[in-house]
């Protein structure tokens, strides 16, 4: 019995390998190299018919290439009318601290009420207060925009009004019909006490 299983799965075996050839020599195998020879010819991978040649080619890389030339261009010309900044960076900080002390970084303040300034008044607002020793006489000038709308006498002192910063300017109240205004810089820091308008 051993010898009949023995047998059979023989010729089963044999009967599976010769079937397997006659579906395989079916198969339109191509006489020469591999499946991939004859990929491309029988394949529109590009919607081409023919082949690119290397004229073709360069001409495309050149019309990609005058495309991105004119995108930088164009790129150039919209960054021209971008308003001109200053760059920062921690590396320069202490450069742009000192050059630039007494004229963007000045100090604001809001007065909540108007002052007198001799006959006239300085009204309510905000307004960008600058320190200057002028031939030993400090005065506190007080700025909207480029234009000085005032300017106090003040007094140097070497108090820094318990402030964490070293440009600072502020106003607290002193009595019921003054203010005093403390102002701190690089250069100095000074006060003045100015009476407030009817």
């Amino acid at each position: 019995m051993k010898k009949l299983l023995q047998a059979f799965i023989v010729f089963i075996a044999i009967f599976s390998i010769s079937t397997i050839s006659v579906l395989a020599d079916d198969v339109d195998m191509p006489a020469t190299g591999d499946l991939w020879d004859n990929w491309g010819a029988s394949q529109d991978f590009y919607g081409q018919d023919k082949p690119v040649t290397d004229e073709d080619f360069d001409k495309a890389i050149e019309q990609v290439k005058d495309k991105q030339n004119r995108n930088w261009l164009g790129l150039k010309k919209r960054n021209k009318n971008v308003p001109k900044g200053e760059e920062f960076s921690q590396s320069n900080e202490t450069e742009i601290i000192n050059t630039n002390s007494d004229k963007n970084s000045l100090p604001v303040i809001s007065l909540p009420v108007a002052l007198k300034v001799g006959e006239d008044v300085l009204p309510v607002g905000h307004y960008q207060i600058k320190g200057e020793n002028d031939a030993g006489n400090l005065v506190l000038k007080f700025y909207q925009a480029q234009y000085v709308m005032a300017q106090f006498p003040a007094k140097e002192t070497t108090d820094d009004f318990g402030e964490e910063t070293i440009s600072f300017a502020k106003w607290l109240p002193e009595g019921d019909n003054k203010i005093k205004v403390i102002y701190g810089s690089l250069d100095f820091n000074a006060y003045t006490v100015i009476d407030i308008a009817n």
